[in-house]
């Protein structure tokens, strides 16, 4: 697992910063989730591929909504510093090894199952976004083959609308990234208050390969970073 994959995972994991994420890029700053209501699952997950072999697959980040002990659904968050081409592909076999996960528990009802991807290249994603434009179908299947859709935000094209939107740590990470793209040669001096410093500091130290973003002083008040 590269180290880039592994800091953002550790930081969208905290509870406060995952519901800020969903809240931000799907419920348009609604804070329609609490970081009380969320549960961390399973990331992995086993499937048998044409070898007739068991293999194992590890999605980023999961969890579930909960709401008076009810599960309302069940949201994955996945991370991308490059475009790839088959990643719908990759995203449906995620979600629907959740739904079997659900099936085997014999829920009484099944959650739905959402998953969006985080993309933090400074280009735009350039590649198909739904599985059908990545397939040949023969214009007679095409009406019967389901379609699947996925959700790539584009944090360095985020609006200063959006980033004023949160209110978790994630609102430096994502302005760290649009700025660097507006400027290249930016260096963060953000000065709003960081809970998950350690996180932080080290998510921004492996994506720009700077590792004086390790190199900090926390003054005595929780959150308040100084660059050395």
């Amino acid at each position: 697992m590269g180290e880039k994959d592994m800091s953002e995972k550790i930081l969208e994991d905290y509870n406060d910063v995952f519901s800020d994420i969903v809240n931000v890029l799907l419920f348009h700053g609604q804070e329609l989730i609490e970081p009380s209501a969320l549960e961390s699952i399973s990331v992995h997950s086993q499937y048998k591929g044409e070898d007739a072999k068991l293999h194992e697959q590890e999605r980023d980040v999961a969890k579930k909504w909960k709401r008076y002990n009810v599960q309302l659904a069940i949201i994955g968050i996945e991370n991308q510093t490059a475009v790839e081409k088959k990643m719908p592909f990759r995203l449906i076999g995620y979600d629907g090894a959740s739904y079997k996960s659900q099936l085997q528990a014999n829920a009484a009802s099944i959650a739905p199952v959402v998953t969006i991807v985080l993309y933090f290249g400074e280009k735009h994603w350039c590649k198909e976004r739904n599985i059908k434009s990545l397939m040949n179908i023969p214009k007679e299947l095409d009406p019967y083959v389901n379609d699947y859709k996925m959700e790539v935000f584009e944090i360095a094209w985020l609006t200063d609308e959006q980033l004023e939107m949160f209110k978790s740590d994630f609102k430096v990470v994502a302005r760290f990234f649009v700025n660097k793209r507006r400027n290249p040669d930016y260096v963060a001096d953000d000065p709003t208050e960081i809970q998950h410093v350690d996180e932080v500091l080290k998510l921004l130290s492996v994506m720009t390969g700077d590792r004086d973003y390790e190199k900090v002083i926390c003054d005595e008040m929780k959150g308040q970073v100084k660059s050395m």
